[in-house]
């Protein structure tokens, strides 16, 4: 089993006077900080935080994005990540020793990247090869913790984005003959389907009964698809866009490809979300949109696009809950521990896991 060690010794719950202070008194306090930190603290941000959180962020990104501006950011000391678990770990990973990643709450997590551990994945392995043989390559969307890269980079695998998941697909067919997908069995169904993979080879490994789940010859399958998905965006259904084409046929429906297939099947465009960021500040003035992805995003495009005609797939879609476990009392809580010298909630990946996990990265970012 691969050696995995999480530094949370650090851990430790949001102390009471921050629940007690203004939003006024916390964002001063905060800008406070940074002007006093200057370079020495970079604080990427996800797109999907909340405002009250973004409006602070030197950048803002997708998780592989803003992992590689933490990289190329040398003169950071301390890199506060604003977003969840995985991605804190990927900017670990990537940047030196020296540096210090902190999440500002630890309980920022992904429901994506939880549904595989390594000892469900490794049993996994064990089983298929003795199905299957050498014929493997697997692949893991970089939604996914740093065990599992590690696990993916020792196979001799790759990570993949939504943006390059396409690219990567196809590098893995040329070493393989199948490939195994984690964690997000709609990112890699869709991916595969688009590059003229059937249905009938896909097959869906089930990580709680440790079963294949397919009906046909096993010779015949292509592409195993992890048992996982986004929590977000599976609430988006084929009932949402039926409604919506019955109301208002002329709105496009655009949508990330963590959606089902049926999902994007149905809808006009799917991409990720630099794509559909891409899409909407690109389309015309008083064109009216339908998006699926997670609800913060979609709020950000409608203020910053108020020459079009914006609404969520789903009127009913909240917020992912675990991104927005940042809040601005957990940022200025982490910035006045660095300001102090007592951090707090450090993320720290150990050794080998990061040099496994750098060689899935890395050959994704030679390829794609």
């Amino acid at each position: 089993m691969l050696a995995f060690l999480q530094k949370k010794e650090t851990e430790s719950m949001l102390p009471d006077r921050y629940k007690n202070l203004s939003v006024t008194e916390m964002e001063a306090e905060v800008r406070r900080i940074k002007d006093k930190l200057g370079d020495r603290l970079f604080m990427p941000g996800h797109h999907y935080q909340k405002d009250e959180v973004i409006q602070f962020a030197d950048a803002a990104g997708d998780s592989l994005q803003l992992a590689q501006l933490a990289e190329q950011n040398k003169a950071a000391e301390y890199i506060v990540f604003c977003g969840v678990h995985f991605m804190a770990e990927t900017a670990d990973m990537l940047t030196e020793d020296r540096q210090t990643v902190v999440l500002p709450d630890m309980r920022a997590g992904c429901s994506m990247a939880d549904m595989a551990n390594i000892n469900q994945t490794e049993q996994c392995w064990d089983i298929l090869q003795g199905m299957f043989g050498n014929t493997m390559i697997p692949l893991t969307y970089v939604n996914s913790t740093a065990a599992i890269k590690a696990f993916v980079g020792k196979h001799g695998g790759a990570t993949v984005t939504s943006s390059n998941a396409k690219k990567m697909v196809k590098w893995a067919f040329k070493q393989k003959e199948r490939l195994l997908f984690l964690p997000d069995q709609h990112l890699g169904r869709n991916t595969a389907y688009d590059l003229g993979v059937p249905l009938e080879e896909m097959a869906v490994w089930n990580q709680q009964t440790n079963k294949l789940e397919y009906e046909g010859n096993l010779d015949d399958i292509r592409v195993i698809l992890w048992k996982g998905h986004c929590s977000v965006h599976e609430n988006f259904t084929t009932k949402n866009v039926d409604d919506l084409r019955a109301k208002d046929p002329e709105r496009k429906i655009l949508v990330h490809p963590e959606c089902s297939w049926e999902v994007v099947q149905a809808s006009d465009y799917a991409g990720s979300t630099k794509y559909i960021i891409d899409m909407i500040n690109q389309a015309e003035t008083g064109s009216k949109w339908a998006i699926g992805t997670e609800m913060n995003l979609v709020k950000r495009l409608i203020d910053k696009n108020p020459d079009k005609d914006i609404v969520s797939l789903n009127p009913f879609m909240c917020p992912c809950l675990t991104m927005n476990r940042i809040d601005l009392p957990h940022l200025l809580w982490t910035l006045e521990s660095i300001e102090s010298g007592e951090i707090v909630n450090q993320i720290k990946v150990d050794q080998e896991t990061t040099e496994l996990s750098k060689q899935a990265l890395q050959k994704m970012l030679a390829h794609a």
